[in-house]
């Protein structure tokens, strides 16, 4: 990314001189992959890791040799040349077994920033167009999930996984220093496991609950603090924090109810493995008292038992997250397979046409009635359309439709011949300017805002501002359009903002123009530059929608909209309204 260039150093400065350029590129499509292809795309790196695991756990019968010959052969020999042999040995196989524990977590951590980078992109815009849904109450937690997965595949819980499978090495070492042995070891870790696995099962259920409480928690309070000014302004915080009381209250019980589970099987499977390790050197002192087993085998007999029991026992710490980790897998494959079903979109077309709307109707599951029912009408390019109606009359859904943002509908809505859901949304974009009644600016500089996010074209940032008669406000800013505003633009008032989301609206002369309830905070300098825009977009033969509950701009229009109960009650010009009413 270039270095940001000062558009606007100082205030009088011209529009030629002031305007640099910063990239904000937009990243190159790449193909959809399930969340199964991009394991599967690591399927070597999971070979190395599995192949330094066998190393790693066959280096670690080293104690266990070394104990059984300084007992069997050191001791009764009583050479010293013997023992520094075994030893040096002994040393050489330790630090090749931490060399190739090393390489394992670090091929790991590697492995999970590959994953990372690969899944990331396509789990961002999954996410992101999960919360475009406006049905949506509860959108997943998608980078949280990442976050969880990619944590198991660094690690501890993917070692137990591959350590898994070596306690049954384990235990065919034991049978051959014993039978009896062997059967003890697979009795232990029948035993341990069962435990184990009830255990788990049987704190599942209260650790979930635990932390689905602990979200709506948070969640209540986040939503509840994006509104402080009002709490505080009104005294609403004794109210704000008995409600959040209540709701903490309830986690915290079920915190205390998890946390004694958790404890109770922790301090029963540690009960449970000392008891069964003891066991198994009684085992083996037995067999030596028969004269059936060495002195050294019986100690390495028990070593090799607390090795076979230490992966169930890992369990214990690391099955809920092989659970979790199970479950964010899926969630992440189901969220990231709704962008393989997403269709192929088509280009709009390259002339401008007109916009028309036939029988809609829009719905969504929190309403028992249609929000839109049967609109029908047409705009033209060179028109303006007001569309006016009581507060709760279906005026925004009617907005968010015709730019093809309202999932839950009937009807049709045509760009030319052509269905708007059809079209390639980037494309569509380009060509269409927005301004919400919820006037959303973002983290940047004034100049990054007009211009979308996008690569800033200094020519189209100013024709934007100048047009929202905006450009003189923004040179007496600190920065000019430099200026950072930041998140939401807090740092300016409702009416900059609004105007700043009028020239974003404008940015690049798009064909469709539609504005939610534009002059709303807007004083008197602002409603003369709004009336500017529409007469400007009318001459340039754009299609522009106005959405207001003011009369002002009736006259400028070549047709108005009545809508009433999500129903159009009128359609046509406004002289005519004006002899019904």
């Amino acid at each position: 990314m270039s270095e940001p260039i000062q558009l606007f150093p100082q205030a009088g400065a011209s529009p030629q001189q002031a305007v640099g350029a910063s990239n904000i590129a937009r990243p190159s499509p790449e193909p959809v992959a399930s969340m199964g292809e991009h394991l599967l795309a690591l399927k070597h790196q999971f070979v190395v890791a599995a192949v330094l695991s066998i190393v790693a756990n066959l280096l670690l019968l080293t104690p266990t040799v070394y104990m059984l010959q300084v007992y069997d052969r050191v001791l009764i020999s009583r050479s010293e040349l013997t023992l520094v042999f075994l030893s040096a040995i002994a040393l050489y196989l330790f630090g090749m077994n931490a060399m190739s524990e090393c390489l394992r977590s670090r091929l790991l951590v590697r492995m999970g920033v590959r994953f990372d980078r690969a899944v990331s992109p396509q789990v961002f815009e999954a996410s992101y167009r999960k919360h475009l849904n406006p049905h949506e109450t509860n959108p997943a937690h998608a980078f949280t999930d990442l976050t969880e997965l990619r944590q198991f595949l660094t690690g501890p819980g993917l070692f137990t996984f591959f350590d898994m499978p070596w306690v049954f090495v384990y235990i065919t070492v034991l049978f051959f220093l014993h039978p009896f042995l062997g059967y003890c070891a697979l009795a232990f870790v029948a035993l341990l496991g069962l435990t184990v696995l009830v255990g788990q099962r049987g704190t599942q259920g209260p650790a979930q609950r635990l932390s689905e409480a602990f979200k709506e928690s948070a969640n209540f309070l986040e939503h509840k603090l994006r509104n402080v000014e009002v709490v505080e302004a009104m005294g609403m915080f004794a109210g704000l924090q008995q409600r959040w009381r209540v709701r903490h209250a309830v986690s915290m019980a079920m915190f205390a109810r998890s946390q004694k589970s958790q404890h109770v099987l922790t301090s029963w499977t540690k009960f449970l493995r000392y008891t069964l390790q003891s066991f198994s050197l009684g085992a083996g002192a037995l067999l030596v008292i028969d004269g059936q087993l060495s002195a050294g085998a019986m100690i390495a007999a028990n070593v090799l038992m607390s090795k076979a029991l230490a992966p169930i026992d890992a369990l214990t710490g690391t099955f809920k997250g092989m659970v979790s980790a199970g479950s964010a897998f899926m969630r992440l494959d189901e969220l990231v397979s709704a962008l393989q079903t997403t269709p192929t979109r088509q280009a709009l077309p390259e002339v401008r046409a007109a916009i028309q709307v036939k029988g809609l109707t829009a719905s969504s599951p929190q309403r028992p009635q249609p929000i839109l029912q049967g609109v029908t009408f047409e705009a033209w390019p060179g028109s303006l359309t007001v569309v006016l109606g009581h507060s709760g009359s279906g005026k925004s859904t009617l907005a968010r439709v015709l730019l093809g943002i309202w999932p839950d509908y009937r009807g049709e809505v045509l760009w030319g011949r052509d269905p708007v859901a059809e079209f390639d949304r980037v494309t569509l974009g380009s060509r269409v300017g927005y301004l919400p009644q919820d006037v959303a600016l973002f983290e940047g500089t004034v100049s990054q805002n007009i211009a979308r996010l996008q690569e800033v074209d200094p020519d189209k940032v100013i024709a934007a501002a100048t047009s929202a008669d905006l450009h003189q406000m923004i040179l007496r800013l600190p920065q000019g359009y430099d200026t950072p505003i930041g998140e939401g633009g807090l740092a300016l008032s409702g009416g900059q903002r609004q105007r700043i989301g009028l020239a974003r609206a404008i940015y690049g002369q798009p064909d469709l123009v539609v504005l939610d309830e534009p002059n709303a905070n807007l004083d008197d300098v602002g409603q003369a530059a709004l009336a500017k825009v529409l007469a400007e977009l009318k001459s340039q033969g754009r299609i522009a929608i106005l959405i207001t509950h003011r009369p002002d701009v009736l006259d400028m229009s070549d047709q108005v909209l009545v809508m009433d109960g999500g129903r159009v009650t009128y359609c046509g010009p406004h002289q005519q309204m004006k002899q019904r009413a």
